[in-house]
């Protein structure tokens, strides 16, 4: 049994993204699983875990952009951005908004954008959770951040609420890592001039791995152990974004041994991982910073 790989878990709401590996680890017998990037409680969709010997890449999976379909309720904010928070502010809105002036704002949000993280979230300030802070009721200057959207359009009509004065749609966005989806929902209803929040949330995708990919905890609970661990992507998977090359045994003995090597020629990237010829990722390896013309480990993935 090979007992490591990549699970493409479809994470439940009202479960922390550590409530899911806590719970991994007893229906995987390993203390070896890790998450590659937190969930709010109340989002739901993909979250890779690595399991076993593929916690080595996890590392690496932080950096995936990611996918999203987002619910933007207009006409309210919230103390967290989110459906979860209390009232901050409201505003009735008129039945005038179009389409197009909607979609004329969400493709303004295209390329670098500059983020203020919320005050309800896991960014640290001072060794300290902005939620700490924003538990206790404290104020603390935020850090701001550049995050890239790649893509963001709109997926259904648009649904005003006669009766709270409230409008809502839904969009996709594929976005940079660290980019908050309830404060682009907050600065969308900030640039069509009213209060607003993230209503709902879920991610369809992280890097390679996509809702189609997912299982449930129910379906892996319906599964013996060596069935669990059969369902696991290889760790391959998650280094798919990386350039790769295949090695002969002479080279492949050296790796193993974590040897710095001249550079292969056919070689351009700085970054990239080296194969055996069975396709088994044996390192990533890494232009040498120092000594031209060679390269050196990055991260050893081959275990004896």
């Amino acid at each position: 049994m090979n007992e490591s790989g990549i699970l493409s878990l479809l994470k439940p709401a009202g479960m922390t993204s550590h409530d899911c590996v806590a719970k991994l680890r007893k229906l995987y017998q390993t203390k070896k699983v890790g998450h590659t990037g937190t969930l709010d409680p109340e989002v739901t969709g993909v979250l890779p875990i690595c399991i076993g010997r593929a916690t080595k890449v996890a590392e690496y999976m932080s950096e995936y952009p990611k996918e999203y379909e987002a619910e933007v309720t207009i006409g309210f904010s919230t103390t967290t951005e989110d459906q979860t928070g209390e009232i901050v502010e409201k505003k009735n809105v008129e039945n005038s908004l179009s389409e197009e002036e909607l979609d004329a704002v969400l493709h303004s949000f295209l390329g670098e954008q500059v983020q203020i993280p919320p005050m309800f979230s896991a960014v640290k300030v001072k060794g300290r959770r902005l939620y700490d802070y924003a538990r206790k009721g404290e104020q603390v200057e935020r850090p701001k951040r550049t995050i890239v959207i790649h893509k963001i359009k709109r997926i259904d009509d648009i649904i005003f609420e006669q009766d709270e004065q409230n409008l809502r749609f839904r969009f996709k966005v594929r976005c940079s890592k660290g980019t908050y989806v309830r404060t682009l929902a907050v600065d969308i209803g900030q640039k069509l001039g009213y209060p607003a929040h993230m209503s709902k949330l879920i991610r369809t995708a992280s890097g390679p791995f996509s809702l189609g990919d997912c299982l449930s905890f129910e379906e892996i609970e319906q599964e013996e152990l060596v069935g669990r661990y059969a369902r696991l992507k290889p760790l391959e998977t998650a280094l798919s974004f990386l350039a790769s090359y295949t090695v002969d045994e002479e080279i492949e003995k050296k790796i193993k041994n974590g040897s710095v090597l001249p550079k292969i020629k056919m070689i351009e990237e700085n970054r990239f991982t080296l194969y055996n010829k069975e396709g088994h990722c044996l390192a990533i390896y890494q232009n040498h910073p120092t000594e031209v013309g060679y390269m050196k480990p990055e991260k050893m993935i081959w275990t004896q």
